[in-house]
């Protein structure tokens, strides 16, 4: 009997390609956290190894493509609903996310592209994002760039935000989601963060009280949020407004384990170890 409930169950399944974190603050663990807080079931695979803490990162080394692609191919048991790109760190993990996204068609896929960690380390290169924006772009069912990485992204350095998002949607990107956290409007209040969604009918924006202190790992909780929400078929402003409003919550529940960034608490509504060790 129990077997049998437990094949009757089903969790819409949420492919991650991304880094991992050492520290969960962001990466592939971040992520599978928010689509797990979310109801959905994480599968990860790695495309980088990082060094780091909640500062900055320290090094980088890429996976190996062929090695992604087997890892994707071994989950061929779950039926995969949404997927979700965060950190790319060289052209071979770009070709095999490139690859395992086209065996996978009409699924819909979140990017959150990572260009710079926190403390100001690159991370990718110019010929990375020219190979970005020419073969994975035109794949993308939302973007979800902050100001910065809008600005490196788009075209032309003195373009407005809707100019620069308006270029990628013209690459075949279909909708672009720009976050304000760290980058904030001019013309925004200082207690406010404001979100603004562009796709080609139409546009909305969403304002949030800003929360003190930084953060390291909003982008990627927001990211797989939204996967997450689309996987378990949420319409696309639907999934937007939900995540935004559990990565607030993650971030507001945060916690600072040293003199770095705060860290988004993304399971912040379980109990405490102390409560269930009682």
């Amino acid at each position: 009997m129990e077997k049998s409930l437990h094949r009757l169950r089903r969790l819409p399944a949420v492919l991650v390609l991304s880094g991992h974190d050492p520290s969960s603050g962001a990466g592939l663990v971040a992520d599978a956290e928010a689509i797990g807080a979310c109801g959905a079931w994480p599968l990860t695979v790695p495309t980088a190894l990082t060094v780091q803490d909640s500062r900055d990162v320290l090094a980088v080394m890429p996976c190996s493509g062929d090695d992604m692609r087997a890892m994707a191919q071994a989950l061929g048991e779950f039926e995969i609903a949404a997927i979700k790109v965060g950190l790319v760190a060289s052209l071979d993990a770009l070709d095999a996310v490139v690859d395992i996204v086209k065996a996978h068609p009409g699924i819909p896929l979140v990017v959150d592209p990572v260009l710079k960690a926190g403390g100001g380390r690159e991370l990718s290169t110019q010929q990375l994002i020219d190979v970005f924006r020419e073969r994975l772009l035109p794949l993308v069912d939302i973007l979800t760039p902050n100001r910065l990485e809008l600005r490196r992204l788009g075209a032309g350095s003195n373009d407005s935000d809707t100019d620069r998002a308006v270029a990628l949607l013209r690459l075949g990107c279909q909708a672009v989601l720009v976050t304000g956290t760290d980058d904030p409007l001019p013309e925004s209040a200082r207690d406010k963060v404001v979100h603004t969604l562009h796709t080609p009918d139409s546009g909305r924006q969403w304002q949030w009280p800003r929360l003190a202190g930084s953060f390291h790992g909003s982008g990627c909780t927001l990211a797989a949020a939204i996967a997450a929400r689309l996987a378990a078929g949420e319409s696309l402003i639907n999934a937007c407004e939900q995540a935004q409003r559990f990565t607030w919550q993650a971030l507001r529940e945060g916690w600072k384990p040293g003199e770095g960034q705060a860290l988004p608490r993304r399971l912040w509504q379980c109990d405490d170890v102390a409560t269930w060790r009682e």
